[in-house]
């Protein structure tokens, strides 16, 4: 029988949280989905892998056993792909450099043209991706190394804080706060915040600032896919939303107003690549990031 890898990853989750909502969340699918893929791959193994009761799941002695041989499959498979792409790359003399939204904002254009002075044979690829995107891009080769916003999941990943910057409310240019010069979290807590599914839950409810201060949720507004999605909704008054300083420089428009939030910790990025890593464009790079960011 041929396997999806993606199956493994979808049993894996399953068989670590023991609870298909969680293991849902995780993987940015639907419960039933994932139930019928779960289902799916126990009846092409012939054998049961969970025991599933009103209360509880629970793996069987089968699931056990396929647990370390499934992480190690997938494991094996984003090292090969992180391989083959790496040593493409390399062998063209391309740096392909990850990153979200605004990424490490001026440090991100500092450290390029820098590179780019000390190696100018070698092209650098900057490669954006959508929320927390750009951790599972290193995982899998798509990328030689990434400025990443943490927390993240970097297990695995060699990670250095080269910046951090203040994070900011961004509102509609008409909201009753706009007039301010700066904000608390509190002031937002009535204030529907934009948010998403794509990214992990402990990213997504670090950003919202959730809980807050007085123990409370955020009221929750609109779902967005990428940060230009997330500013119209924002401009038409739907939403807040919560950013580093960096994207409001970037994504300045005159519907928008950025507004300094004085009382939560900032955002802190990392420079990230793959532990195994021995590219020498890589550590090259790392260098000059971290001559910069000193």
């Amino acid at each position: 029988m041929d396997i999806d890898t993606r199956v493994l990853r979808y049993f894996a989750a399953v068989a670590e949280e023991l609870n298909f909502t969680r293991a849902a969340e995780r993987l940015y699918v639907t419960q039933p989905s994932l139930s019928r893929q779960i289902r799916q791959l126990e009846a092409d193994l012939g054998v049961t892998l969970f025991t599933r009761t009103s209360r509880e799941v629970l793996l069987t002695a089968a699931g056990e056993a396929l647990l370390p041989l499934a992480k190690a499959l997938v494991s094996d498979w984003q090292a090969a792909q992180r391989t083959v792409r790496g040593v493409a790359a390399l062998e063209g003399r391309v740096l392909r450099i990850g990153f979200e939204a605004s990424g490490a904002g001026l440090l991100t254009n500092r450290a390029r043209t820098r590179f780019t002075q000390l190696l100018p044979d070698v092209v650098i690829e900057p490669k954006r991706f959508d929320w927390g995107g750009e951790v599972a891009a290193v995982r899998d080769g798509l990328v030689d190394a990434a400025f990443i916003w943490l927390p993240a999941d970097t297990d695995g990943l060699h990670t250095e804080v080269v910046a951090q910057e203040q994070r900011m409310v961004g509102l509609a240019a008409g909201h009753p706060l706009a007039e301010r010069s700066s904000v608390t979290i509190m002031d937002l807590r009535t204030e529907p915040v934009m948010w998403t599914s794509k990214a992990p839950r402990p990213w997504v409810d670090w950003w919202a600032v959730n809980p807050r201060p007085d123990g409370s949720e955020p009221v929750w507004g609109p779902q967005n896919d990428n940060v230009e999605e997330m500013l119209e909704q924002v401009a038409s008054g739907l939403a807040i939303c919560i950013g580093p300083s960096s994207m409001a420089t970037y994504y300045a428009r005159p519907d928008l107003v950025w507004l300094p939030i004085t009382d939560i910790e900032p955002l802190r990025i990392a420079f990230a690549y793959p532990v195994s890593s021995t590219n020498p464009l890589v550590a090259a790079y790392a260098a000059v990031v971290r001559e910069l960011s000193c």
